[in-house]
């Protein structure tokens, strides 16, 4: 019964996916001037179905930046950066239970020595090695949802991670996004700059993890 429920809970799945792009809602959510005009077209309507949009956008691997940049030129600097983390973050949170849900347990059977490994390096300090690689402006986001949810992390520490490693980023292609939608120079140098330092802080926190680790193995237990 369980078994069945998941195979076509994966059918629904990939029948979603394939729905929301031929119907070329994707192709909708990355033109600025459409999603603008729907948003002032249909108020609060118009923004809880370009956050649902969003979130299947980012949660079939589409990259978040451009969800940020362009809600950022429809709907300015702060509700676009705000927009597009809800929306990622929600599309994040489908593809953590999705995987937890459908693939863990044949991945497990499969990849038992991988993903215990993969469970050892992310059980602790969670919240941090999720944002560290979330700062990071390398990486795929889809890749990162299915193996944590695949893992056996906790939801709240990886979410919190997410959401705050999200931010920077969001904010500073919302940033560039408003500011090519008002020709303002201004926000996108800011923006640079905060692109420049949340890379800069991933990679700081990327390799004082890596030296803490390196000094874990070869420490000696007492």
């Amino acid at each position: 019964m369980a078994s069945g429920l998941r195979w076509l809970s994966f059918a629904i799945l990939v029948l979603t996916g394939y729905l929301t792009m031929s119907g070329d809602w994707f192709g909708f959510l990355t033109d600025q001037e459409r999603v603008a005009d729907f948003l002032n077209s249909n108020g609060l309507a118009g923004l809880s179905a370009i956050t649902l949009l969003g979130a299947l956008f980012t949660g079939f691997g589409a990259p978040r930046q451009v969800l940020a940049f362009v809600l950022g030129f429809a709907a300015g600097s702060i509700q676009g950066a705000i927009l597009s983390t809800i929306a990622t973050a929600i599309g994040a949170t489908g593809c953590f239970f999705v995987a937890r849900w459908l693939l863990r347990t044949s991945l497990l059977n499969r990849f038992s020595d991988r993903m215990q490994r993969f469970d050892l390096l992310f059980t602790e300090g969670t919240l941090l090695k999720i944002l560290m690689i979330r700062l990071l402006p390398v990486g795929s986001n889809l890749v990162t949802n299915l193996l944590a949810g695949c893992s056996g992390i906790r939801f709240v520490p990886f979410l919190l991670g997410s959401v705050l490693g999200y931010l920077p980023q969001m904010v500073i292609f919302a940033m560039a996004g408003a500011g090519i939608g008002q020709a303002r120079l201004d926000q996108l140098v800011v923006s640079a700059v905060l692109f420049v330092l949340a890379s800069a802080i991933g990679a700081y926190l990327y390799h004082n993890q890596r030296n803490q680790t390196l000094a874990d193995s070869v420490s000696d237990p007492s």
